[in-house]
């Protein structure tokens, strides 16, 4: 350890050739904190803030910054600059791209911070790790953070489809939940608001007692039943928004699924990715439509990056004579890892002859139904890994029927 004689001598945090000025964003809804380190300044960082989402400031503090630089150097450099994913999206790197400054989005969750039980946390402490990340980065540490694939606009959009439909059904879900709890209250069972002749069930209903529901209990209940009308509406059309938007998607050129038979341009074409899941029995438009928009249509370079985007990977923890399996990660796409888990139970209803429900039934059988869940959690895995397959080296299941979609 430094004492305290030693602390001049000792290395600074930052000890690198700088190429460029690097800045770092601090990003909250009333201000933002610029990090800066450019060439000439030593290793100095200079701090400076400005009004949350004034870009126009933001860029003349850059300029500011890189007309310094350049009376010190007599060389003009550019930007590397990196931000948190958060609450402000992608639009601020989309922005800085388009005026031709480099800028990456980090996974917050993926920086390393300090492990004591109380510590310290500032913006200006975090600007300026922001900063050392991004400069460990760029000399090429490959386990330093996690950098963030910004989807395109219209990739962006089409994902409000699928998930605006998750959170309408779960809305509904709860005045369904409220409902009968109201009436599980006067020992009423069995009633079902999501059928036709809800309103003729609700003026037949008495309660446990004998007696007919209660006023306002009955007035109460009719507004919760507009709600879900209005609700079930609001899903119908997001629903017929997703069928006409599988339907629109365009069948892919690939050199991936190359036969005899080529079109004009040498390449065969093949059915679009949803296309492609559909054909699959037991994969519904609502199951395609979001392994589709949330993770098949991203690129991979091998099934370990595409499990762990999942959080489908296993999470060990080794230390001495501790050796404990945590489970699975959990810390990818929690709506892909959630529909993937769904997709494995209704695989092995509607796929039993495939090879993958084989490999279940037998894994279960030969632990125990205690296994099944975790079992489970493996099928998904291993189902995420075939379908990437499937749909970009068209590498059928084994055993799987694919039929006409």
């Amino acid at each position: 350890m430094l004492v305290e004689a030693d602390r001049s001598k000792a290395p600074s945090a930052v000890r690198t050739e700088l190429s460029a000025i690097f800045i770092s964003l601090e990003l909250s809804q009333s201000k933002w904190l610029m990090t800066s380190l450019a060439p000439g300044n030593g290793e100095k960082m200079s701090k400076f803030t400005v009004a949350a989402r004034d870009v126009a400031e933001l860029l003349a503090r850059f300029a500011e910054v890189q007309r310094k630089a350049e009376a010190r150097t007599d060389t003009r450099y550019g930007f590397v600059v990196i931000q948190e994913a958060g609450l402000d999206g992608f639009w601020l790197h989309r922005r800085l791209e388009a005026e031709g400054i480099e800028s990456y989005v980090v996974d917050p969750a993926s920086i390393a911070v300090s492990r004591h039980a109380r510590r310290v946390k500032t913006d200006r402490i975090d600007g300026e790790m922001l900063l050392r990340t991004l400069l460990a980065d760029m000399r090429g540490d490959p386990r330093v953070c996690a950098m963030v694939r910004a989807p395109t606009p219209q990739d962006e959009d089409r994902r409000r489809v699928s998930r605006e439909r998750k959170a309408l059904t779960s809305e509904r879900i709860r005045h369904v939940n409220r409902i009968k709890g109201l009436l599980f209250g006067q020992g009423i069972t069995g009633y079902e608001p999501l059928r036709r002749d809800r309103r003729k069930q609700l003026d037949e209903l008495v309660t446990g007692d004998g007696r007919p529901l209660p006023v306002y209990l009955k007035a109460q209940i009719g507004r919760e039943l507009d709600r879900i009308e209005l609700l079930l509406e609001q899903i119908k059309a997001v629903e017929d928004i997703r069928d006409a938007l599988l339907m629109a998607a365009r069948p892919e050129t690939t050199t991936a699924t190359r036969d005899t038979e080529q079109s004009e341009c040498g390449l065969a074409l093949r059915p679009s990715i949803p296309a492609m899941l559909i054909e699959l029995k037991g994969i519904g438009p609502e199951i395609a439509s979001v392994l589709w928009l949330e993770g098949l249509s991203r690129t991979f370079d091998n099934r370990r990056q595409l499990a762990a985007y999942a959080g489908l990977t296993a999470s060990h923890w080794q230390s001495g004579n501790i050796n404990n399996d945590q489970g699975v990660s959990k810390a990818g796409n929690p709506r892909l890892r959630t529909t993937l888990v769904q997709l494995a139970w209704l695989w092995v209803r509607h796929q039993p002859d495939s090879a993958l429900s084989r490999w279940f039934i037998a894994r279960v059988t030969e632990r125990g139904p205690r296994s099944k869940k975790p079992a489970i959690v493996a099928l998904a895995r291993k189902l995420l890994v075939a379908l990437w397959k499937y749909v970009t080296a068209g590498v059928v299941i084994e055993g799987a029927i694919v039929q006409a979609a």
